[in-house]
């Protein structure tokens, strides 16, 4: 399909040269980019697919150039290769996944659940021991037996 508007351009003497597009204002409104740059670009993340991908097809480049060519395509520096590579190596028992950023979550030691269990049953005990002690005092009060305050004991 050929654009309305075509007009034939002229050399120097007259001469018809190739046909040139002619597009009306207003018709065809060209896209002008915004001049503002992004304050911070955005960082390319790649799936651990697109990775393991990219490895096979870099490993199944024999020839001269072709390694290159499909590091041109893709748009990847040779770093990344490398990088991915030793990912793979390292990850071989786990598999390429993707690490959750943020702090590391904390090993709790088996130790600590069984104390936590003693410290609970303590804290009872110790509960039930404060409540029969009122009951004492409270019995001692009522027949009018005198207790022997130790004070030195209560210290501790």
């Amino acid at each position: 399909m050929e654009p309305k508007n075509k007009m034939r351009s002229t050399g120097e003497e007259g001469e018809v040269g190739s046909v040139a597009e002619v597009s009306p204002v207003g018709v065809y409104p060209s896209p002008v980019p915004d001049p503002a740059v992004p304050e911070k670009p955005q960082r390319r993340r790649f799936t651990a697919e697109y990775k393991l991908q990219i490895l096979r097809e870099a490993d199944a480049c024999k020839r001269p150039g072709e390694l290159g060519a499909l590091l041109r395509r893709e748009g990847l520096y040779s770093s990344y290769l490398v990088t991915w590579r030793q990912q793979r190596d390292r990850a071989a028992q786990t598999g390429i996944v993707a690490s959750k950023r943020g702090p590391k979550a904390k090993v709790v030691d088996p130790r600590v659940k069984q104390l936590e269990r003693e410290n609970a049953n303590l804290k009872r005990r110790i509960k039930r021991m404060d409540l029969l002690l009122e009951i004492q005092k409270k019995t001692s009060e009522l027949l009018g037996i005198p207790l022997n305050h130790l004070d030195e004991d209560e210290n501790d």
